[in-house]
């Protein structure tokens, strides 16, 4: 893939599509591990701080009194930490054209300091766009994993891709 990156922000620009996978590259049943991330007390207290400032994400004695026990780290920094794998495992190299949103999403367990987590999709469904002939859509599931083998967030969200070749004919589904 053609490609260069931004040390600053970590981003990879791609310069053209022609190694990124797109729509045909994918299938229902299809798999692929997104890669890990280890949570820190530092990170998740920073992001609390200033985004989610309840006690079980911010005050250390605080959070002992609560059912979690201790610290636990916000879902929405855990939901980012996610799609940060999620970008650098797979839609990073994909002809990605964004997503119309996320369909459900669950936070199964909470995450403490240093709980590693692994990010795994599978492909549940894909979908020709009757609008947009040069494009389609698939439907993943998307889970992080700890340590303990847990699933800590479960996801099911859509994502646009290019197709490589444009449908011929118009199809019966809406994307």
């Amino acid at each position: 893939m053609a490609a260069t990156a931004d040390p600053k922000r970590g981003v990879t620009h791609v310069e053209d599509d022609i190694d990124l996978l797109h729509w045909e590259d994918f299938e229902p049943g299809q798999t692929c591990e997104l890669g890990s991330h280890e949570f820190t007390l530092d990170e998740m207290l920073e992001f609390a701080e200033r985004y989610d400032p309840q006690v079980f994400h911010v005050d250390e004695e605080g959070a002992r009194g609560h059912p979690f026990g201790g610290i636990i780290a916000s879902g929405c920094l855990t939901f980012a930490v996610g799609q940060r794998l999620l970008v650098d495992g797979l839609l990073g190299r994909a002809a990605s054209q964004g997503s119309p949103g996320i369909d459900e999403m669950r936070f199964l367990a909470p995450v403490r300091p240093r709980d590693v987590l692994r990010g795994r999709l599978e492909v549940s469904e894909t979908r020709e766009s009757s609008r947009r002939p040069a494009r389609g859509t698939i439907t993943i599931v998307y889970t992080l994993i700890n340590q303990r083998e847990e699933t800590v967030l479960s996801m099911r969200a859509r994502v646009m891709l290019k197709r490589r070749e444009p449908a011929s004919r118009p199809v019966d589904t809406d994307v």
